[in-house]
């Protein structure tokens, strides 16, 4: 895809979401408008903080609040359930510029846990904090704390029902088993989320969110807090946040293999990005996809699912979104 190819002029911004991946059922035009509205909005969010000359950083973390704060997908206000009928979110941001990172696992009460996590880089103290003390030290430092309910939907309620009625030790993607994807309209909902970005001053950074797999185990934790997992980004390189079946993205610490494939490889980003997929998540039975930027503001977007949801746009472009593509096309 043209996506993958462009190479920027120095200066320029580049900005790409994701959405989830996995098993994603074609719809009408009608029925996908929504969702392209959402990436759209989240990426008209990250695009203002860039225009005006502003950090790759707040960029990223500007366009995940507009996901996490859209009920359709698999983050914030529309998390999927864990198997006790509760919400456990996880959300991780990486500055390109200098490594630094923060994150969040198992939080309860934030509105935003992406939030969340740029406080734990901003503090500088440590990389990753959990549970109901997160919760606690965020809202101290005024993040905004809500009631755990605001995150449910009577769609992810039903979504949880359904895969227990077909196996209670099941856990699925959100975008997997069609059946107990349809909401009450027959619209399907969307996953995990992530945005990658390049400002105008050459800095990479990024960031991912979610509520994790429906029918989770309580305190499973995912790929999403984990630096090199589920989010990475060097200004040397690229920046990286993925989705798709967490504990392989861990094991094949898929984020940071696109960075290694460059840095140590000398692969360019579409090529380091695409054999991540095929050569470190596939082989471990692994399912999802990525979506990176490099320092020259080109985007790759590889998945090995059924599909994944994406939307990206670069300085003096008109911005796109994908709903539905078939394997291969990332």
């Amino acid at each position: 895809m043209a996506a993958s190819t462009v190479t920027l002029a120095p200066g320029r911004w580049a900005l790409a979401v994701h959405g989830g991946a996995g098993t994603i059922a074609r719809s009408t035009p009608e029925a996908e408008a929504p969702y392209h509205a959402g990436l759209r909005a989240a990426l008209a969010a990250g695009q203002a903080v860039l225009e005006q000359g502003g950090t790759a950083l707040d960029a990223v973390v500007a366009a995940v609040v507009a996901l996490e704060d859209c009920p359709l997908f698999n983050a914030g206000h529309g998390a999927v359930f864990t198997a006790d009928e509760t919400h456990e979110l996880d959300a991780g941001v990486m500055d390109g510029s200098n490594r630094a990172a923060g994150a969040l696992a198992g939080v309860t009460t934030l509105r935003n846990p992406v939030l969340g996590a740029l406080e734990v880089l901003r503090d500088g103290r440590c990389v990753l904090m959990g549970g109901a003390l997160a919760d606690a030290w965020c809202a101290a430092r005024g993040v905004a704390a809500v009631a755990p309910g605001y995150f449910s939907t009577a769609h992810r309620r039903a979504q949880l029902h359904a895969v227990r009625a077909r196996d209670r030790e099941a856990t699925v993607l959100d975008h997997t088993g069609a059946a107990s994807q349809r909401g009450t309209g027959g619209e399907t909902r969307m996953g995990t989320v992530g945005a990658v970005a390049l400002d105008r001053h050459g800095h990479l950074a990024a960031a991912t969110s979610t509520g994790g797999m429906t029918n989770k185990r309580p305190g499973r934790i995912g790929d999403t807090p984990i630096v090199g997992a589920g989010v990475f980004a060097d200004d040397a390189t690229c920046a990286v946040s993925t989705t798709g079946t967490g504990e392989h993205f861990i094991r094949g610490c898929v984020a940071h293999d696109v960075h290694a494939r460059i840095a140590y490889g000398g692969l360019a980003l579409p090529q380091a990005a695409e054999r991540a997929i095929a050569g470190s998540l596939a082989p471990l039975g692994g399912s999802g996809g990525l979506v990176a930027v490099d320092r020259q503001g080109r985007i790759a977007m590889p998945f090995n699912s059924a599909g994944m949801y994406r939307a990206w746009a670069r300085e003096g472009e008109a911005a796109a979104s994908a709903v539905f593509e078939p394997p291969g096309r990332g």
